[in-house]
């Protein structure tokens, strides 16, 4: 599971650089400022957690059990959030209407905010050599 849960976040990061630089140069110039933000929004949080990805299945520390859960939160989230975000800012070049859809935006966020949460309290149970 390690070794795809980290191919993963190498997928999801290297989507997010292709997908940065596609809206960077390609989307420009067809929609608006304010859009181009919105997008470079979901490229973000996509890198964030690809980078995620990548910790925590490289992480020894954590069982099996809670990397693929984290795993799973966080791959459904980052499709629903940053997916229905790169659909939002482009509307207006689509005759499909993603405001329709807007409503699994914050649910990816959620999914992804669980994800870290479940990572947190994995970490605070783990037992200190140091005490």
């Amino acid at each position: 599971m390690e070794r795809k849960i980290m191919i993963t976040g190498g997928i999801l990061g290297l989507l997010s650089v292709i997908i940065g630089a596609f809206a960077a140069h390609g989307l420009k110039p067809l929609i608006s400022v304010e859009s181009i933000q919105t997008f470079e929004t979901g490229v973000r949080y996509q890198m964030y957690h690809a980078l995620l990805l990548l910790f925590v299945g490289g992480a020894s520390f954590l069982p099996k059990a809670k990397k693929t859960l984290i795993f799973y939160l966080v791959l459904v989230g980052v499709i629903l959030f940053s997916g229905s975000i790169y659909g939002l800012a482009t509307n207006a070049l689509t005759t499909f209407d993603f405001k329709t859809i807007g409503f699994v935006t914050p649910i990816g966020g959620l999914l992804m905010i669980i994800g870290w949460l479940i990572m947190i309290l994995s970490l605070f149970k783990l037992k200190s050599d140091n005490g």
